[in-house]
Protein backbone atom coordinates (compact mmCIF):
# COMPACT_ATOMS: atom_id res chain seq x y z
CA UNK A 1 0.00 0.00 0.00
CA UNK A 2 1.15 3.61 -0.77
CA UNK A 3 0.30 6.71 0.76
CA UNK A 4 -0.17 10.14 -0.43
CA UNK A 5 -0.90 12.73 2.44
CA UNK A 6 -0.86 16.40 3.07
CA UNK A 7 0.70 17.93 6.60
CA UNK A 8 -0.37 21.29 7.54
CA UNK A 9 1.50 23.63 10.74
CA UNK A 10 -0.07 26.28 12.47
CA UNK A 11 1.05 29.16 9.91
CA UNK A 12 -1.26 26.96 7.60
CA UNK A 13 1.50 26.15 5.27
CA UNK A 14 0.99 22.94 3.61
CA UNK A 15 3.09 19.54 2.99
CA UNK A 16 2.26 16.92 0.35
CA UNK A 17 4.01 13.67 0.42
CA UNK A 18 4.64 10.02 -0.24
CA UNK A 19 5.41 6.91 1.53
CA UNK A 20 4.49 3.38 1.85
CA UNK A 21 4.59 3.63 5.22
CA UNK A 22 2.26 6.84 6.65
CA UNK A 23 2.26 6.64 10.24
CA UNK A 24 6.09 6.34 10.35
CA UNK A 25 7.30 9.19 8.13
CA UNK A 26 4.35 11.92 9.47
CA UNK A 27 5.86 10.97 12.77
CA UNK A 28 9.54 11.54 11.24
CA UNK A 29 8.21 14.98 10.23
CA UNK A 30 6.44 15.45 13.68
CA UNK A 31 10.04 14.67 15.11
CA UNK A 32 11.85 17.14 12.67
CA UNK A 33 13.25 14.28 10.73
CA UNK A 34 11.78 15.28 7.54
CA UNK A 35 14.08 17.69 5.28
CA UNK A 36 11.70 20.75 4.12
CA UNK A 37 9.29 20.18 7.16
CA UNK A 38 12.36 20.49 9.69
CA UNK A 39 11.85 23.22 11.63
CA UNK A 40 8.32 24.13 10.58
CA UNK A 41 6.23 21.55 12.88
CA UNK A 42 4.26 20.37 14.51
CA UNK A 43 2.78 19.06 11.74
CA UNK A 44 -1.25 17.84 11.36
CA UNK A 45 -2.13 14.97 8.76
CA UNK A 46 -5.32 16.73 7.33
CA UNK A 47 -6.05 14.58 4.01
CA UNK A 48 -4.66 11.57 2.51
CA UNK A 49 -5.21 8.96 0.03
CA UNK A 50 -4.45 5.04 -0.54
CA UNK A 51 -2.90 3.44 -4.03
CA UNK A 52 -1.98 -0.12 -4.54
CA UNK A 53 0.08 1.01 -7.25
CA UNK A 54 3.43 2.74 -6.35
CA UNK A 55 3.43 4.32 -9.80
CA UNK A 56 -0.23 5.90 -9.77
CA UNK A 57 0.55 7.26 -6.02
CA UNK A 58 3.69 8.83 -7.51
CA UNK A 59 1.56 10.75 -10.26
CA UNK A 60 -0.87 11.42 -8.01
CA UNK A 61 1.81 13.49 -5.61
CA UNK A 62 3.14 15.56 -8.69
CA UNK A 63 -0.20 15.55 -9.70
CA UNK A 64 -1.07 17.33 -5.75
CA UNK A 65 2.11 19.47 -5.81
CA UNK A 66 1.23 21.11 -10.06
CA UNK A 67 -0.92 23.20 -11.02
CA UNK A 68 -4.58 23.18 -10.57
CA UNK A 69 -4.81 20.38 -8.26
CA UNK A 70 -2.49 22.41 -6.05
CA UNK A 71 -4.80 25.38 -6.11
CA UNK A 72 -7.73 23.37 -5.57
CA UNK A 73 -5.89 21.98 -2.81
CA UNK A 74 -4.81 25.02 -1.29
CA UNK A 75 -8.27 26.81 -1.10
CA UNK A 76 -9.62 23.55 0.25
CA UNK A 77 -7.39 23.89 3.49
CA UNK A 78 -6.90 27.40 3.79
Amino acid sequence: MYFVYVLQNAEGRLYIGFASDMERRVRQHQEDEGGWTHGHGPWQLVYYETFSDRLEAIRRERNLKLGKANQELRMRFK
